[in-house]
C-alpha cells in the first residue's frame, strides 16, 4: 500500500546524515504488541467469516458472497501489510529481500483495492435489492454475485501488476551502517500521478457512490418502510386462494418484520462503509498533505497510528457482523461450538416471500440463494399459517400448486 514511500524514510533514515539509530525500545514494544493484537484478531475473525459462509448452506447469499470477498481482501492486507510491519519495527529495515519486496507490495495493493471494490459491489447490490426489487429477481442472484466477485479480483489483480515494476530495494549508507528498505524505483514526483489515480478510484469514488446509494436506500427504508415490491403481489395470491382470511394483525407483523430485517442488514453494511472511510482517512490525509510538502511529515508514532487504523479497518468487520447480524452471531457460535447445537435445516419462508423466492428459482438458483434480508425472518411461517403445516421447498406438490396459483 502507500506505506512504501514513508517506509523508505521511516526505516531508511532513522537518524542524522552521518549516523543511524534503531527505533526506541518503547516504539518497538508498542508497535509489535499492537500490530500483533489487531492483526491476530482480524486474521481469526475474517477466517471465521469465510468458514461460516462456505460451510453453512443458508448463509450462501449474494450479500454474504461479497462479504467473503471482503474478508479475503482483509486477510491479504493483514498478512501482507501488518505482519511485515512487525519485522520492520524490530529490525528497522527490510528483511524479506528483493522477491519479498515485489510480492508483498503487490499483495498489499491487491488486498486494499479488492476490499474497496467488494464494498462498492455489496453497496450496489443492496441498492438494487431494496430500491428495485423487481429487477433484483434477475440481478441479485448467487451466480451473478460470483461472476462479479471474479471480475473484481481479475481487475484488481491486473491493475496492480504495475507495482512489480515500481517497487525495488533501496540501500542507504549511514556511516558504517547500510540500511535496506523496500521503496519505489521512480521519484516522488513521478509517483504522485499514480497515487492520486489510485486514491480516486479506490477511495473517493467508492465513498461518493456509497453516499448517494445509501441515501436512496434510507429514503426507501425509513420514509417508506413497506415499499411496493413483488412481495406485495403475494397479498393478491393469498386472497384468491383463501389464505387472506388470516388475521390482519399477523400480516402487519410479518411485513413489519421484513422491513426491520432490511434495515438491520443495511445498517450493518453502512457501518462497514463508514468505518472504511474513517479508518483510512488519517493515512490518506497524511499522504495527500505530504504530496504538497517539500519535507514530508513522517513522525514515527503518528505513522504507527495511521497504520494501526488501516489494520483495524481490516480486522473490525467480523466484529460488526457478530454485533449486528443475528444469523452471523449464531453461525459464529456454532463454528466455535458455543451454545446449544442444532441440526442445520433449510430456512422456511413466509407466504409473503413465496412469490419472490419461487420466481428466483426459475433463474436456476436455490431458494437459499436469495437476498440476505429475506433470510432474516425467523418464525414468519407460523404468523401466516398458525397451527398449519409449514411450506417447504422439499415438497414438490406444494411448489407446483403454488406456481400454478401465482
Amino acid at each position: 500500500m502507500e506505506t512504501l514511500d514513508e517506509n523508505a524514510t521511516l526505516f531508511g533514515a532513522n537518524g542524522s546524515e552521518g549516523a543511524w539509530s534503531a527505533h526506541s525500545v518503547e516504539y518497538k514494544a508498542a508497535s509489535v504488541l499492537l500490530v500483533l493484537f489487531v492483526c491476530g484478531l482480524g486474521i481469526v475473525g475474517n477466517a471465521m467469516v469465510i468458514l461460516v459462509v462456505l460451510t453453512t448452506k443458508h448463509m450462501r447469499t449474494p450479500t454474504n458472497c461479497y462479504l467473503v470477498s471482503l474478508a479475503v481482501a482483509d486477510l491479504i492486507v493483514l498478512t501482507a501489510a501488518g505482519l511485515p510491519n512487525i519485522t520492520e519495527s524490530l529490525f528497522s529495515q527490510w528483511v524479506y529481500g528483493y522477491g519479498g519486496c515485489l510480492s508483498i507490495t503487490y499483495l498489499q495493493y491487491v488486498g486494499i483495492n479488492a476490499s474497496s471494490c467488494s464494498i462498492t459491489a455489496f453497496t450496489v447490490e443492496r441498492y438494487i435489492a431494496i430500491c428495485h426489487p423487481i429487477r433484483a429477481q434477475s440481478l441479485c442472484t448467487l451466480s451473478r454475485a460470483k461472476k462479479i466477485i471474479a471480475l473484481v479480483w481479475a481487475f484488481t489483480g491486473l491493475y496492480c501488476v504495475m507495482w512489480f515494476c515500481l517497487a525495488d530495494l533501496e540501500k542507504q549508507q549511514y556511516g558504517n551502517t547500510t540500511v535496506i528498505s523496500c521503496a519505489y524505483k521512480v521519484s516522488r514526483e513521478q509517483y504522485l500521478p499514480i497515487y492520486f489515480t489510485d486514491f480516486a478510484l479506490f477511495y473517493v469514488l467508492p465513498l461518493l457512490l456509497a453516499t448517494v446509494l445509501y441515501g436512496l436506500i434510507a429514503r426507501i427504508l425509513f420514509l417508506n418502510p413497506l415499499p411496493s415490491d413483488p412481495k406485495e403481489n403475494a397479498k393478491t395470491w393469498r386472497k384468491s386462494s383463501g389464505v387472506g382470511k388470516t388475521k390482519h394483525g399477523a400480516k402487519s407483523s410479518s411485513f413489519s418484520t421484513t422491513a426491520t430485517s432490511r434495515r438491520q442488514v443495511t445498517k450493518m453494511l453502512a457501518v462497514v462503509v463508514i468505518l472504511f472511510a474513517l479508518l483510512w482517512m488519517p493515512y490518506r490525509t497524511l499522504v495527500v498533505v505530504n504530496s504538497f510538502l517539500k519535507t514530508p511529515y513522517v513522525d514515527t508514532w503518528f505513522l504507527l497510528f495511521c497504520r494501526l487504523c488501516i489494520y483495524l479497518n481490516s480486522a473490525i468487520n467480523p466484529i460488526i457482523y457478530n454485533a449486528m447480524s443475528q444469523k452471523f452471531r449464531a453461525a459464529f457460535r456454532k463454528l466455535c461450538h458455543c451454545g446449544p447445537q442444532r441440526s442445520e435445516k433449510p430456512p422456511t419462508y413466509s407466504l409473503a416471500l413465496t412469490y419472490s423466492v419461487i420466481k428466483d428459482t426459475s433463474n436456476g438458483e436455490s431458494p437459499d440463494h436469495f437476498t440476505t434480508e429475506m433470510e432474516e425472518l425467523p418464525g414468519a411461517t407460523e404468523e401466516f399459517l398458525p397451527g398449519k403445516k409449514r411450506l417447504s421447498f422439499k415438497e414438490p406438490s406444494l411448489c407446483k400448486s403454488t406456481l400454478a396459483e401465482a
